[in-house]
């Protein structure tokens, strides 16, 4: 089952719902429905499907969408079927709020999966928390999402730019050289990424000399590539995503700027390089997940990709697909092992979970941090690919790392969970 929340039903929807909440009193806060093994487990989806991450959103949803109709397809969870709701935040922090308040309030979403910015997925993170949802973050991977900004309710399933900074900042430094220019896109994701990288690069001896923002929307960077051309730096360490990134590469490339200086950029999402074609990935980058690792069970799932979306325009699945993917199976698994929809039940089930190697479809083990509710996973770093064996073959993978020592150890000390008996109670 599938409903669309349109903007103009979600703007016409807001004084209702706003009437609800008024009326409803204390118990909106304490929200307990009695299980009927015929209805549906409905889920929210908060997918992208315009602004400057519209391409990941979509390829997040069809990610969550996938895992939610092959969970269906072997029966559902604890009897009952999956059904979902879909709705496009933007990519605006303001519009993700309004949408969460009326998926839990209007639609009564038992669970709320997905986002790519970092803005959004703090806004989503923010209702959830006041209500009791259990909310998946899948795809935003600011570090404060796991930090400062962490929430009980909130599970972050993507790596952080400081994951990211972490298995790469070393290897660069020794590599490239010292001399190292930071250039972020002006919103939270950019400036926690660049931060990390900051702060890890300085410790392995780099000199960081200067940082460009990068407004967001920003369509001609020769300004920026000339000032990068003129200044000489050994390393471009980019915090630059979505659309922005997109348009960086391809003028970086027609500027003769790809090769020299180094560029480091922090993190790859495949929606954001997929047809552009394999020369426009230059540099060094972070991942998460590729579709051509040698390990059982990914040619698998590249075939099923393929067969469920043979028409999308990325032919085959990335780490953005991967991650809602994933998140939504791991939340089905969560479900059944607390035997309940209950949210206290499910965060009990999902904090210090171990994840295998083999499952995960990566090269280690992976487990949801129990104190800031991060999935903790293997790192992959790469380059572009000099011997494609086919049109999809982007990426060169270089090495990988572990959960552990990517891990960013300020993640215990930024985020402070609120206490589990402090948290609502939620069920639907």
């Amino acid at each position: 089952m599938k409903i669309k929340i349109t903007r103009r039903a979600l703007l016409a929807g807001t004084a209702a719902t706003a009437g609800v909440t008024a009326f409803a009193g204390p118990w909106k806060h304490n929200r307990v429905w009695a299980q009927r093994t015929d209805k549906p487990i409905l889920i929210g989806l908060t997918h992208d499907a315009s602004g400057q991450f519209a391409n990941s959103g979509q390829d997040e949803q069809r990610g969550t969408i996938m895992a939610i109709e092959e969970i269906n397809a072997k029966g559902g969870v604890l009897g009952r079927k999956l059904s979902y709701i879909v709705a496009d935040t933007e990519t605006t922090p303001s519009t993700a709020t309004r949408i969460a308040e009326r998926m839990i309030n209007r639609n009564e979403v038992a669970f709320i999966v997905g986002a790519i910015q970092s803005g959004v997925a703090n806004a989503i993170g923010q209702v959830a928390q006041k209500y009791g949802v259990v909310y998946f973050n899948t795809n935003s991977s600011s570090p404060t999402e796991a930090g400062k900004d962490c929430q009980r309710v909130k599970f972050v399933w993507d790596g952080t730019g400081a994951n990211f900074a972490n298995a790469a900042a070393a290897n660069a430094v020794k590599t490239f050289g010292k001399k190292w220019l930071l250039l972020t896109n002006d919103y939270v994701w950019g400036h926690n990424t660049s931060k990390a990288t900051r702060t890890t690069a300085v410790q392995y001896g780099a000199d960081v000399f200067d940082e460009i923002l990068v407004p967001v929307g920003t369509r001609d960077f020769s300004p920026i590539l000339l000032k990068i051309q003129q200044a000489k730096p050994d390393v471009v360490a980019a915090a630059v995503g979505g659309d922005d990134f997109k348009v960086m590469r391809q003028q970086t490339v027609d500027m003769k700027l790809d090769r020299k200086p180094a560029w480091l950029n922090n993190q790859q999402d495949w929606p954001d390089v997929y047809g552009l074609g394999i020369d426009s990935v230059f540099g060094v980058f972070g991942t998460t997940w590729y579709h051509k690792l040698d390990l059982p069970g990914v040619e698998d799932l590249v075939k099923k990709y393929q067969a469920r979306w043979p028409d999308t325009r990325i032919d085959v699945p990335g780490n953005v697909f991967y991650n809602g993917y994933m998140a939504m199976h791991e939340l089905a698994k969560a479900i059944e092992r607390a035997g309940s929809t209950n949210n206290l039940k499910v965060i009990r089930a999902l904090e210090g979970h171990k994840m295998s190697a083999r499952d995960r479809l990566q090269h280690g083990d992976a487990y949801i941090d129990p104190v800031s509710h991060h999935v903790q996973q293997t790192i992959y770093m790469a380059m572009g690919n000099d011997k494609p064996v086919d049109k999809t073959d982007y990426f060169k993978i270089l090495s990988w790392v572990g959960a552990d020592d990517a891990k960013d150890k300020n993640e215990a000390t930024d985020c402070k969970l609120q206490p589990l008996d402090k948290t609502p109670s939620y069920e639907m």
